[in-house]
């Protein structure tokens, strides 16, 4: 009879966890994070998403992120361009680097404030969000998924939305909306008509 310690067991037994199931894992402990910290996620909303959306459309623009990080599947296949043949798939999930930015913002306001991120006006908060993102380079807002900091994945997201273009034309676009085809060829009406 062979004798094992509980200690080299569960060290056997956490080296044959897949590596998926370990990701999934800080995935599923990101979105909680990220879930629990809901008020600073929506004061992150208020401080860079556009004021003329109101409190109403900051919570919404904020929801939807908080739904598609919910939704984030590592390893999902993407869609393919047309034309191309080759095959795409998500990659290790965002969330884990966006809690950490999210906490480390919130340390840095009560460090250098004395207060949450949370409780600090709006200008305070742009200028730590600033101040925590001046490193990044680029001349674009990335896609959602590459961005390199949480605040810039919350505006690329936002910007992505068909309200964030109906608002950028003042025109009901509906972008990424099927509409039928007679209406293919009018022009979109102005914004706050029917």
């Amino acid at each position: 009879m062979i004798r094992i310690s509980r200690r080299a067991f569960l060290t056997s037994l956490a080296a044959a966890l897949p590596a998926a199931a370990l990701a999934r894992r800080a995935h599923a402990a990101a979105v909680d994070e990220l879930g629990s910290s809901t008020r600073n996620m929506r004061a992150l909303g208020e401080a860079i998403l556009p004021a003329e959306l109101g409190t109403a459309g900051i919570a919404a623009a904020v929801k939807g992120f908080e739904r598609w990080i919910a939704g984030y599947r590592e390893g999902a296949e993407l869609l393919h361009g047309y034309g191309t043949s080759v095959l795409k798939w998500t990659g290790p999930t965002p969330a884990t680097r966006w809690a950490a930015q999210l906490a480390a913002l919130d340390r840095a306001a009560k460090r250098t404030r004395g207060a949450a991120f949370a409780e600090l006006p709006v200008a305070v908060r742009r200028s730590l969000v600033r101040n925590d993102i001046e490193t990044v380079k680029s001349s674009r807002i990335p896609p959602v998924v590459s961005a390199p900091h949480v605040a810039l994945a919350l505006l690329a997201h936002y910007y992505e939305t068909p309200a964030a273009t109906d608002r950028c034309y003042n025109a009901q676009i509906g972008r990424q909306t099927c509409r039928p085809l007679a209406a293919q060829t009018r022009k979109p009406l102005p914004l706050g008509r029917a």
